[in-house]
């Protein structure tokens, strides 16, 4: 540092408040601030730090106070997905189980590419005090914490154990935060000493910083043989992933569409990449996917992926994609992802590649055939008959099913709703039945199907698009595990809408386990049986309308489709917290949705006594034998 080096003296978490309010990303020509606020639970481990240069520099650094410190990092990740992850929060904790509360939340960031900042405290970097209280003694090391928990699920981590170490660390973090690629959670470390130690700090550090969030075309002998592979087949599917949302590239896969005829399917991620009356979408791809779909994908020569990681629920566990010579064609961002099931990779921005292969086949002419379009159509046609069928609802006055609280709300909602999901039955139901009418309605938190994600992250998207209806769609199951947001909601004053379904037990849980021979062993809520112990005795007197109410959130509730529907229409029009309780009739009473259309890969006992379990094994080696390896 230069004698002439303007320098302001400052603690290293007043720097780093300071350094986050100036920083900003730039798409397209739109410029926003990279951190939008910060969320925290204060401990031994932060309040002296982070909490005290929140409270000096609160006009520059909004802040809200979180219950759970998982749930502040799924509000953060809802927030940085409706950004388009071009802004998100970061999430501030004291040391010890604090920090680890963290681990869920950013292993959900990395795998699902969503930004988010993480700011855990840690142990004393002088040790002048050692071991302080919640900290873990590694007798072999003494540099670990438990923050080190944190380094498998981190895209960026970072330890700054001295206040200059700050400045490269800090950059490193935006970089990976802004980066397309490389995007997840980002932790940045930070000894509670240090956070209250003082550092004389050059005045460029808080300078105004933008970073360009790019959008790499295509190389041209890449995409020349993309061309030359989709001007070959007599049978192409496009498979449209969450990619193509955060590129915001739907307009581009319309255009695409529209001009080769060529049907699109999607993932969980990726759904609402074209509306669900567009001629071309032919609705969600896979395990839970609709019989358009996957006879599709299962006759498909060409299988065009546009940012789609190609999970095993898209495959079917490798079983779906059947045709003899079926080969793979990726565009993807992410060279990792461009070159799975052994395709041709297509490493580009999910909006520039579809430009560039648009333009390139509409001097070819090229397009499908009349016949294949006129086939999925029909195809199509015919599926929505049977969603109709399943959300239709004869007798208004009776117990609604699971699929006719989601027809419901299909027929209230508009391209303003957002509808947030994770885990349990939902997710099936949804990939296969909603009708997605804009591009950001559907928001399926399907990679990581972390239970507890929907309140939280509809606190997030409610922040970042307040002038939306956003829904929270949660069944018993996944309330229990966490619905302490919901004080946040009340305490902030930010009208989510929480659609709670009662149906007794963890229901997904329940139909896999009774595939697979488990006979639904553990997945029902249920006092034990006499008789044997097991859990099949009479429904838990739980009351989780009262435990809403109680948390201070209006509570609308539903006995029948009739007062269904009243009532989610009175909870659209509120401007205060508000659910919807209902409890639905189960799979053992009424027929349920359409069921899967693909396999999926869970394996059943090699070797047991109970039939269930024998039977169960032998239709698995069925769906084994069919598994293939595209090479």
């Amino acid at each position: 540092m230069t004698a002439q080096t303007s320098t302001t003296r400052l603690t290293v978490a007043q720097a780093l408040v300071r350094f986050l309010a100036a920083q900003y990303t730039e798409r397209d020509g739109v410029r926003q601030r990279l951190i939008g606020a910060t969320w925290g639970i204060f401990g031994h481990g932060n309040v002296a730090g982070l909490g005290q240069a929140l409270i000096e520099y609160g006009d520059d650094m909004p802040f809200h106070q979180g219950r759970n410190e998982q749930s502040m990092v799924h509000a953060a990740v809802g927030y940085a997905r409706q950004s388009n992850r071009l802004s998100t929060h970061a999430v501030t904790t004291s040391i010890g189980p604090g920090a680890t509360n963290l681990v869920t939340g950013a292993a959900l960031a990395t795998v699902n590419h969503l930004p988010v900042l993480l700011l855990p405290g840690d142990i004393f970097a002088t040790r002048v005090a050692d071991p302080v209280l919640q900290q873990l003694e590694v007798p072999y090391a003494g540099d670990v914490s438990v923050n080190d928990t944190l380094r498998p699920v981190s895209r960026y981590f970072d330890r700054v154990t001295r206040p200059e170490a700050l400045i490269p660390a800090a950059l490193q973090a935006m970089r990976v935060l802004t980066d397309p690629v490389e995007t997840g959670a980002v932790t940045l470390a930070l000894p509670q000493d240090v956070q209250a130690e003082a550092y004389d700090w050059p005045d460029e550090f808080f300078a105004e910083r933008t970073w360009a969030v790019r959008r790499p075309g295509a190389d041209p002998a890449e995409l020349a043989e993309a061309v030359r592979a989709i001007r070959a087949a007599r049978r192409p599917l496009i498979v449209a992933g969450g990619g193509v949302h955060h590129s915001r590239a739907e307009e581009a896969l319309a255009e695409f569409a529209e001009a080769t005829g060529i049907p699109v399917a999607s993932t969980q991620a990726g759904k609402g990449s074209l509306r669900y009356d567009h001629p071309q979408d032919v609705g969600g791809v896979g395990h839970t996917g609709t019989a358009t779909a996957d006879e599709l994908a299962r006759t498909a020569d060409l299988v065009i992926g546009v940012g789609t990681r190609y999970t095993d629920f898209t495959t079917a566990s490798n079983t779906l994609f059947a045709a003899d010579g079926v080969r793979f064609l990726n565009l993807n961002i992410a060279p990792y992802d461009g070159h799975k099931l052994a395709g041709q990779p297509l490493v580009a921005d999910a909006r520039s590649g579809l430009g560039e292969l648009t333009a390139a086949l509409r001097t070819h002419g090229h397009r499908v055939t009349d016949a294949y379009v006129t086939e999925y159509s029909e195809d199509k046609e015919r599926w929505e008959q049977r969603v109709d069928a399943c959300y239709e609802a004869e007798e208004p006055d009776v117990r609604p099913t699971q699929q006719q609280v989601l027809g419901a709300l299909d027929a209230l909602a508009d391209e303003s709703d957002v509808i947030i999901n994770a885990a349990g039955s939902l997710p099936g139901d949804l990939h296969k039945l909603w009708r997605a009418r804009s591009r950001d309605q559907y928001h399926l938190e399907y990679g990581y199907s972390c239970m507890g994600y929907e309140i939280p992250a509809a606190i997030g998207v409610k922040l970042a698009a307040p002038e939306r209806n956003v829904w929270a769609l949660v069944g018993d199951g996944t309330y229990l595990m966490m619905p302490t947001e919901i004080v946040t909601a009340v305490q902030e004053g930010i009208a989510i809408k929480l659609l709670l379904v009662q149906n007794h037990g963890y229901a997904s849980i329940g139909g896999l386990s009774e595939s697979v021979g488990g006979e639904r062993f553990g997945t029902a809520y249920r006092h034990r049986s006499p008789a044997d112990g097991s859990y099949t005795g009479a429904p838990l007197p739980v009351d989780l309308a009262a435990n809403v109410a109680s948390l201070g959130m209006r509570v609308l509730r539903a006995k029948t489709v009739r007062e269904l529907r009243e009532a989610l229409a009175e909870a659209r029009r509120a401007d205060t917290p508000t659910c919807v309780y209902v409890e639905t009739e189960t799979a053992d009473t009424v027929s349920g949705p359409p069921p899967a259309q693909a396999w999926w890969d869970v394996p059943v006992a090699e070797t047991a006594t109970r039939p269930s379990a024998v039977k169960a094994r032998e239709l698995y080696e069925r769906h084994v034998s069919t598994r293939r390896r595209h090479l």
